[in-house]
């Protein structure tokens, strides 16, 4: 399996990578149904990152020459089947890009690919400055394990696990999430509350509730990426508002207004992914006038609301959950894979969110939101996210000087968990440079709506407070 690499191509370690597999496939050498290695033994093999495989394998997929399969890998597709759906034929797209027969077009980092690389361990322990989440000793909380044993005990775990859950959510939960909001000056009853598997859960069911397909939907740009990809893939029509430091282009989104008549705007209106801006006060004023005469709803996604400042001007504050509707998560300050999430929303919205919901999950872990509604009541929660803001502002001073010092600009002042730089160069050719770096960026040209070159780029604070990245992004830079 291990192919010849040479660091001193002019192709990339990614591109030679997919370019020597895609002709052992198509020489048969590697036989229809056969399963590529895992991205972790691949790299083994042939001394370069995760990541490297990772856009490798994409590349592959994308030629039509493998298809991935669920908790199963990478394997080989019969080349005489017809392209899978999304996919064009090996000759096909070889031609429309101008290359010859196994020579792909390049990688480009994708929302999945930054998703796939949250879930790859760097071969050397590198910490990835593209990376969307908190390192995860920073995630170490020992009182969760014990609020899990403490609700998890005797007949109480017996319970939990032969019925389900209640379809809302854990109604203690609930309670300590209203408690929560109202301390953010946000009036939400328990009635109006419902858990979900995570914010990205809660964004989807609140979508899939309120709108059809070619909907027209209002999104920030730049914006996260993953939430393009997810209307994009609903088949949903994108509308990307430009956000600056105050909040959105009110001109922009009132052109939309009186031309589509969008049916949802969705905002990261405080510590905003990926420029950190918060939303003032007025802007969510002007924002709110115009839901309510054009008729359409703000989706307000606070998954950063941990790491915020607590009285931070927020949507649903002001408009009192009539137009708006609330969603948040614990994934970026507690353990990720509990997957605990949730949304407020007006009362008349209540039952199709829930049968949306229904018709999805069902219900949620029970013991998991009832362990977190301990944590919440015991204030273990409030003192944790305590910690972690002043150990990211720590890191925030320490990342900031040295980006600086490496020759980047900040286009928007350093806050919360990101920051969006100017390297000066294109960040999607950079990109693919670093990946044979083993270290995985996040290039501003997927913060937009349409794909376009851009020398910005988002670094995660926490991941970029050493030097060792800063070195090899300065030597990168500097070579031809």
């Amino acid at each position: 399996m291990p192919v010849s690499l040479s660091r001193q191509s002019s192709q990339t370690l990614t591109q030679q990578l997919a370019e020597r597999l895609a002709e052992r496939i198509r020489m048969h050498l590697l036989p229809a149904g056969t399963r590529l290695p895992s991205v972790r033994e691949s790299a083994r093999q042939q001394g370069v990152s995760p990541y490297t495989v990772v856009a490798a394998y994409d590349l592959l997929q994308a030629q039509g020459l493998v298809e991935a399969r669920p908790q199963r890998g990478f394997f080989v597709r019969d080349l005489a089947q017809k392209p899978l759906a999304g996919q064009a034929a090996p000759a096909a797209a070889a031609s429309k890009a101008g290359l010859p027969m196994g020579i792909p077009p390049g990688t480009r980092i994708n929302a999945s690919m930054l998703i796939r690389g949250m879930f790859v361990e760097s071969v050397d322990g590198k910490p990835q400055p593209g990376a969307g989440v908190l390192p995860a000793e920073w995630l170490d909380a020992g009182f969760l394990a014990a609020a899990m044993r403490k609700v998890s005990s005797g007949r109480a775990l017996r319970d939990s696990l032969v019925r389900y859950g209640e379809p809302m959510g854990d109604g203690r939960l609930r309670e300590a999430l209203s408690r929560r909001l109202l301390h953010l000056g946000i009036a939400a009853m328990p009635a109006q509350i419902m858990t979900t598997m995570g914010a990205t859960q809660a964004l989807d069911i609140v979508s899939r509730a309120l709108l059809q397909p070619g909907d027209p939907v209002m999104v920030e740009e730049p914006g996260w990426a993953v939430e393009y990809a997810r209307l994009a893939a609903m088949g949903m029509r994108v509308l990307p508002v430009p956000r600056g430091p105050e909040g959105p282009d009110l001109a922009v989104m009132q052109r939309y207004c009186e031309t589509l008549a969008p049916k949802l705007y969705v905002s990261v209106s405080v510590l905003h992914n990926p420029t950190g801006y918060s939303l003032s006060a007025a802007s969510a004023h002007e924002v709110l006038q115009l839901a309510q005469r054009y008729g359409f709803y703000v989706v307000e996604d606070d998954t950063y609301s941990h790491i915020a400042p607590e009285h931070a001007p927020r949507v649903t504050v002001l408009d009192r959950l009539q137009r708006s509707i609330y969603v948040g998560g614990f994934a970026k300050v507690l353990v990720p894979n509990w997957r605990i999430g949730y949304l407020a929303a007006p009362p008349e919205l209540v039952e199709r969110l829930l049968d949306t919901k229904l018709l999805s999950t069902l219900s949620s872990p029970t013991p998991m939101e009832q362990a977190l509604a301990l944590c919440m009541e015991q204030g273990q929660l409030r003192r944790h996210a305590e910690r972690l803001r002043r150990r990211l502002s720590l890191a925030r001073t320490r990342s900031v000087a040295l980006a600086q010092k490496a020759g980047c600009r900040f286009v928007a002042e350093p806050a919360g968990l990101f920051g969006w730089v100017d390297t000066g160069v294109d960040t999607e050719a950079l990109a693919q440079r670093l990946l044979d770096e083993g270290y995985l960026i996040a290039p501003g040209a997927m913060f937009h709506a349409s794909r376009r070159p851009s020398t910005c780029m988002r670094i995660n604070f926490a991941t970029t407070q050493e030097a060792g990245f800063w070195r090899v992004f300065g030597r990168v830079i500097a070579t031809p």
